[in-house]
């Protein structure tokens, strides 16, 4: 993008995956990424959504294994029991909050090591964001969990570790921390003060 500028370092597993060396497949790979608006392949089925990355990112699966990994990854994405009779449906069939679990599936199936979600329930209503919010929770003990999110509610019953970012300072952390300390007993004020609801 135009005019687009980073700096630092992000390093998994102690790799920087801004360094020339790093290839995008590779990223792909290890970091998956759910966006705030799901972006299922309308036309594709929900089968062949959860198999979509395993083509982009060169991943091998035989034939054979693959009905047990996308009944495998639907399951952890908690939208097995909705889908299961109707896999060679169209994923855009679905609703908002079904599609944001099918695109976890997807991201899941190439079993990366870190899971990136920016903002996945803004778009959902509470049943959906109840669920959403489930698969995290589930899904933590497996794969790394970064969350972006404005709802504080949210990071506290979600987060094991917090770090609060403020605009007025782009890329700088105000306080981090494990997220009951952050909530409980912050540190810096303007914590204090978003966490309690005196801005934002």
């Amino acid at each position: 993008m135009p005019g687009a500028t980073l700096a630092g370092e992000v390093l998994p597993a102690g790799d920087d995956i801004y360094a020339p060396s790093w290839k995008l497949t590779d990223a792909r790979r290890r970091i998956g990424m759910v966006f705030q608006k799901p972006n299922p392949c309308p036309a594709m089925s929900i089968y062949d959504n959860v198999t979509a990355g395993l083509k982009l990112t060169g991943t091998k699966v035989k034939a054979a294994e693959r009905d047990d990994l996308v009944a495998e990854c639907l399951r952890k994405a908690g939208l097995w029991k909705e889908v299961r009779d109707r896999l060679r449906q169209p994923g855009g069939a679905l609703s908002g909050g079904q599609q944001q679990r099918l695109c976890i599936a997807r991201t899941l199936a190439v079993r990366p090591k870190v899971l990136l979600m920016d903002e996945p329930c803004s778009a959902l209503d509470p049943t959906s964001t109840r669920r959403i919010e489930e698969t995290i929770e589930d899904l933590s003990g497996e794969v790394t969990i970064v969350i972006v999110t404005h709802n504080m509610q949210q990071a506290q019953r979600v987060s094991a570790q917090c770090a609060f970012f403020l605009a007025e300072a782009p890329g700088v952390i105000v306080e981090a921390g494990p997220a009951n300390a952050v909530f409980d007993e912050p540190s810096d004020p303007r914590t204090a003060d978003y966490a309690h609801g005196r801005f934002g």
